[in-house]
């Protein structure tokens, strides 16, 4: 974690001032789970502004729950508390935190990689294990799996309301869970990285490889480039793509590469799924380089 002094955060008065809490989990919004955690929150303090950021994170989707927490947190206030609960081992010996953000934010989570993004891209002052027992909702002793009701809806409320402090929920932890990011680099003639995450309603990849590498490569719009995918180092797509400023530089139902909302390169069909044609996926173990046509 960057050592990064808390007397340059806010102090307590300042984080309790903002009242704010924002949801994210795999639950889907079909049944009750979420209204039972804007619930918990709600009878902790009617005065708390509950949102949510996403529920359709696709079930035990640990990668993409740490990257919707990274894309979406900075635009909140400092003072926010996030509830993120994709946790597919609750119940078992996992670890329940809260961390500190370097943007002055704290997040309540399991100890399971979703804060791995967060860590690499905004970094983390600290991060406490929550002592279960003595910060879990009355009544729910018997409850072992649904952690984000009992636990984490309830402590993150608690926060948010200033009823308890940081520092009260438990020891400090030095090492988390993480998740294995390929960095993005230019390597021997490659720009070389992740694919972080997939535009969901259209199947582009978003990639955590910036543009500005693009000069380093030498290629320019309307370049080709040769866009190597592989997964476990198992190559699964190997093609020449065309470097484009919008999607109809190609015709319909063709592979392009684009440069995305926040700057980094992405991958698409116009009109269709990159991700569904190839079946290409997300998180650890897949790599992405973009190289020059030899």
């Amino acid at each position: 974690m960057k050592n990064i002094a808390k007397r340059e955060l806010l102090s307590k008065r300042e984080w309790t001032a903002r009242h704010t809490m924002v949801f994210l989990s795999d639950f889907g919004t079909s049944d009750g789970a979420v209204s039972a955690m804007h619930g918990v929150a709600n009878a902790v303090s009617v005065d708390l502004g509950l949102y949510d950021l996403t529920h359709d994170v696709p079930q035990f989707n640990i990668w993409e729950a740490s990257y919707r927490l990274a894309q979406s947190l900075p635009y909140w206030a400092a003072g926010t508390v996030f509830v993120c609960v994709v946790d597919p081992g609750v119940g078992s010996d996992r670890k329940s935190i809260v961390a500190l953000t370097a943007s002055g934010h704290l997040i309540v989570t399991p100890d399971n990689g979703t804060l791995t993004h967060i860590e690499d891209r905004i970094g983390l002052v600290e991060v406490r294990a929550i002592e279960v027992e003595a910060n879990r909702l009355a009544g729910s002793q018997k409850s072992h799996t649904f952690f984000g009701r009992d636990v984490y809806a309830y402590t993150g409320a608690r926060l948010a309301a200033g009823e308890i402090d940081f520092e009260e929920l438990g020891p400090v932890l030095s090492k988390l869970v993480k998740l294995k990011i390929e960095r993005p680099r230019l390597e021997g003639g490659s720009l070389i990285g992740s694919i972080d995450i997939l535009d969901a309603r259209y199947g582009s990849l978003w990639t955590n490889i910036p543009s500005d590498l693009l000069e380093a490569l030498g290629v320019d719009w309307g370049d080709e480039v040769t866009l190597t995918i592989s997964k476990d180092g198992r190559v699964v797509y190997g093609y020449h793509l065309r470097l484009c400023k919008a999607f109809t530089d190609v015709k319909k139902g063709e592979a392009l590469v684009y440069v995305n909302s926040l700057l980094n390169l992405a991958v698409a069909i116009n009109q269709g799924s990159f991700a569904a044609e190839y079946q290409i996926g997300t998180g650890e173990g897949w790599k992405i380089a973009f190289s020059v046509v030899s």
